[in-house]
């Protein structure tokens, strides 16, 4: 028996068949692998704008004290996005990116035996975190690419002890209104625990869009997870967190590692918080680099899925992953979805105008004759 083998056998059962999460291309990977330079990535959702100002100088405070352990507790940083959010700082719990409190919900209130209910073509990491505590994972047909959620409560049984909805929903970029989610939030046993994913609700401008946390004191069982990493430009980072009941925080924060979230990400993040012109400049560009985009898929002849988010889904002609293969070549990184169950998609990325339009010409040659 091999040693791959033997090390598999030795895993929990829920890990042992799981796929690790695939980030999109590095640059400096897709320049090293194929010899060009000057790429452009549109493929990870960043802020292409980067970080405020403000918190590149906090950054560069904050490195004075990295041989010191940060503020296992992120006292400051707990404290000011509760005031910023109308909370008291007994209901937040910080991760290491949103991602980290989508992990701590399901290590929280799942496990063998019990089930977790998500939408086809939702954020990879729900069915993942699933898997690994040893939960089953019941994925709901998608209705217009987005969350059908009388389809979801009807799949809630006795056993389901979570669902995890996005809003807006990453690849697809659909969202929820006020009213349909109130609707849901109601009429779903108060015994299941509900985690809400607005990781990108900075960059939301649709009318009647909801904000989860404004719901949380009627709502014990909701968990609203926000990042630093969209719309405020720290993804590198690693700095999100959780909103919820101080019942249900107390819980999250059982599990959650003690330093998860590092000093310099709290200084960074405190300053972000607080530069709301730089927040308002991203919302700008995002604005006007969808309409760029979606313009020019409408040239090009191609459909495309409404979006809410930064990042919009193209429909193409020929299967997704030959297009991002012939646009890797071109110096362009963008995300083929194929693993969401949507072959013929590619999301891109809202860029700088230079980007968009760059990424528009190599598209437009990418599915030419020639191509």
């Amino acid at each position: 028996m091999s040693t791959t083998r033997r090390m598999i056998d030795l895993a929990v059962p829920g890990v042992r068949g799981l796929e690790p999460y695939q980030p999109g291309k590095p640059i400096e990977e897709l320049e090293r692998e194929y010899g060009v330079q000057g790429a452009i990535k549109l493929a990870s959702n960043e802020n292409p704008l980067g970080p405020s100002p403000l918190a590149l100088e906090a950054l560069e405070r904050a490195a004075k004290g990295v041989a010191r352990y940060p503020d296992g507790g992120g006292f400051a940083l707990k404290s000011a996005i509760a005031r910023y959010h109308g909370v008291g700082p007994q209901c937040i719990t910080l991760g290491n990116g949103s991602n980290d409190i989508l992990e701590l919900a399901a290590r929280s209130f799942a496990g063998a035996g019990d089930e977790v209910v998500f939408s086809q073509h939702a954020f990879a990491v729900y069915p993942i975190v699933t898997q690994a505590v040893g939960a089953r994972a019941v994925s709901v047909p998608a209705l217009n690419w987005g969350h059908d959620l009388d389809a979801m409560l009807r799949a809630v049984t006795d056993r389901t002890k979570l669902v995890f909805i996005a809003n807006p929903n990453n690849p697809t970029g659909t969202w929820l209104e006020r009213t349909a989610l109130a609707r849901f939030l109601a009429e779903l046993p108060d015994r299941v625990v509900v985690v809400l994913d607005e990781a990108y609700f900075e960059y939301v401008e649709a009318p009647d869009f909801p904000n989860g946390i404004e719901w949380i004191g009627r709502h014990p069982n909701l968990l609203v997870a926000r990042t630093f990493s969209k719309a405020y430009g720290l993804a590198g980072l690693r700095v999100g967190f959780g909103v919820s009941d101080a019942a249900l925080a107390d819980l999250l924060n059982r599990v959650r590692q003690p330093f998860n979230v590092n000093s310099l990400a709290q200084a960074a993040a405190l300053a972000a918080l607080a530069d709301s012109d730089h927040l308002e400049r991203s919302r700008r560009i995002n604005r006007e680099g969808m309409r760029q985009l979606t313009e020019g898929f409408r040239r090009l002849g191609l459909g495309f899925i409404e979006s809410a988010g930064n990042f919009v889904s193209v429909e193409l002609p020929i299967p997704g992953r030959e297009v991002y293969e012939r646009l890797l070549r071109r110096g362009v990184i963008v995300r083929p979805v194929d693993n969401y169950g949507m072959p013929r998609h590619l999301r891109i990325t809202v860029g700088l105008p230079h980007e968009n339009q760059r990424f528009l010409e190599a598209l437009a040659q990418a599915i030419g004759a020639n191509a």
